[in-house]
């Protein structure tokens, strides 16, 4: 038996990894946008379109285009690594008030459990990443 914990009928297998950071959300928005940022969550090498219907390349040769870009609160954009054979969409979002803020990474139609589970290993490495260079700044 096989589980479909993860796979809706709208966007298929999907995840979603969220940290709530002790930094204001002006923050944490500038360093994902950031080139280092980028670098952290992206990719290497890339450089982040801010209009929909822009492509981005990665270093490592992920692709993908801008779905949608809304200043201080997400980021919507495909997402192609190199030795993959199908696009998933990925969305960064802040949310929060303060001196605090929730970052959420949510990546939508993943190939299968399998992708799933590796996809969130990465997204949880990424926020561990984020938190670690944010801590230092």
């Amino acid at each position: 038996m096989t589980s479909s914990t993860g796979k809706t009928a709208d966007v298929g297998w999907n995840i979603g990894v969220s940290r709530t950071l002790p930094y204001p959300a002006a923050m944490v928005w500038d360093f994902l946008v950031s080139r280092e940022g980028v670098a952290v969550w992206l990719g290497p090498g890339a450089e982040l379109p801010r209009e929909a219907g822009a492509e981005y390349e990665t270093a490592n040769g992920t692709v993908g285009e801008i779905r949608s870009f809304v200043a201080g609160d997400r980021v919507r954009l495909t997402w192609r690594p190199s030795d993959w054979d199908h696009d998933s969409t990925v969305q960064v979002r802040l949310s929060g008030s303060g001196a605090k803020t929730t970052l959420r990474f949510h990546q939508e139609w993943l190939a299968d459990a399998e992708e799933r589970e590796e996809q969130r290993a990465y997204w949880q490495d990424v926020t561990e990443r984020v938190v670690a260079a944010l801590a230092e700044r």
